[in-house]
């Protein structure tokens, strides 16, 4: 069985797993008493990633760390790695994702944040710049914060044009560059806002997470507040695929890493009420690109079940057969090794899950 690194960012701290010969060992908290809200697995620097953590200190502060000796050590730049110019009149509240592109950009690792900002590294994370074009985008005096606040928490980037960059911002929508940043356009066609007048805007849409094909960069799918979605385009029109469904409501969306057409969700009941649909804890998935939807529940909890898994709180760690994990605000964290089909509890009773990360080592 593969080696597995498994980061669990929650409320008070980060916990590290390790499978190593089918076996895990976790330890932690790192971090203690800080949110995490955000981690990046840099795979792109050998045998040992590099793991990005974004802390949010309450007495301190948010700050980027990085570990390049998996959590034995880590590195807090002297200044802030990410930093609001002062003409912005802006200050950083948050990082909510930490994204390392391709090996069509080496060392480029993105930075979402709130107030909704990209920055952009060119140092493998220890220093950020903004992405100006973004945050002077004519569109954001529109803007409206949401029920999370207004951040960037998705970035997508396109393994054969390092300038092709996607973003999901709450609640503005969806933002395509292609020319690495120097200029964005809404990309929201086919993709409901039930909650404004018009529940079809060029922007303005609350998405919830966008994740990849992993056949054909240009499809993606994308988990809105009320709707999931698939474009075939790499985002200029979408298409509703929420049908067999128990609601189409809900947080987090992720690709198969290996197989063409195959996604996961994690339905929620709704807005207004937001535990697992059914009360159910049920991961569903397609294998025909959203054509048809089957739930997978196999050594999860049966009974009624109040977890709640927020956008970044489901992942797949890029083996084949891909292990698939999710963590709850119950504080629960659950992983599958073959493809979502059967599933095993690996803790209980950690604070309020907030994000999941995996990779493959050694």
């Amino acid at each position: 069985m593969t080696d597995v690194l498994l980061a669990v960012g929650t409320r008070k701290g980060l916990f590290l797993g390790t499978r190593r010969a089918g076996r895990w060992e976790f330890d932690g908290p790192h971090f203690n008493a800080q949110a995490v809200y955000s981690i990046g697995i840099d795979t792109r620097r050998g045998a040992v990633p590099r793991l990005l953590v974004g802390g949010d200190s309450a007495h301190w502060g948010p700050s980027v760390f990085h570990s390049d000796d998996l959590g034995s050590t880590w590195t807090e730049p002297a200044k802030p790695a990410v930093k609001f110019p002062k003409d912005t009149g802006a200050s950083l509240e948050r990082v909510w994702q930490l994204h390392p592109a391709g090996p069509e950009a080496p060392d480029v690792v993105y930075a979402g944040t709130e107030p909704a900002a990209l920055f952009r590294s060119e140092d493998a994370g220890e220093t950020f710049e903004l992405v100006r074009p973004l945050w002077d985008h004519p569109t954001r005096s529109k803007w409206v914060p949401g029920g999370g606040g207004e951040a960037v928490h998705t970035v997508v980037t396109d393994a054969r044009d390092a300038a092709r960059v996607t973003v999901a911002v709450s609640t503005a929508g969806v933002f395509r560059s292609q020319d690495g940043g120097a200029a964005w356009n809404p990309s929201n066609d086919g993709v409901s806002a039930v909650f404004l007048p018009d529940p079809n805007p060029e922007f303005g849409q609350c998405v919830h997470k966008i994740a990849q094909d992993a056949g054909d960069p240009d499809r993606l799918y994308l988990q809105n507040h009320w709707g999931v979605y698939r474009s075939d385009d790499a985002g200029a029109k979408w298409t509703d695929i929420g049908a067999g469904l128990p609601s189409d409501f809900g947080f987090a969306v992720v690709a198969h890493p290996h197989r063409p057409g195959v996604a996961y969700v994690f339905p929620i009941n709704a807005d207004a009420d937001r535990v697992p649909a059914e009360h159910r804890c049920r991961v569903y998935r397609t294998t025909d690109a959203g054509g048809t939807w089957e739930p997978l529940s196999r050594g999860l909890p049966e009974g009624d079940h109040y977890g709640t898994v927020l956008r970044d709180a489901m992942c797949t760690d890029g083996a084949d057969p891909a292990g698939l994990y999710f963590g709850n605000r119950n504080g629960e964290l659950y992983a599958s090794a073959d493809d979502g089909d059967s599933w095993q509890q690996l803790a209980s009773h950690l604070p309020d899950v907030l994000c999941v990360r995996a990779a493959t080592v050694g």
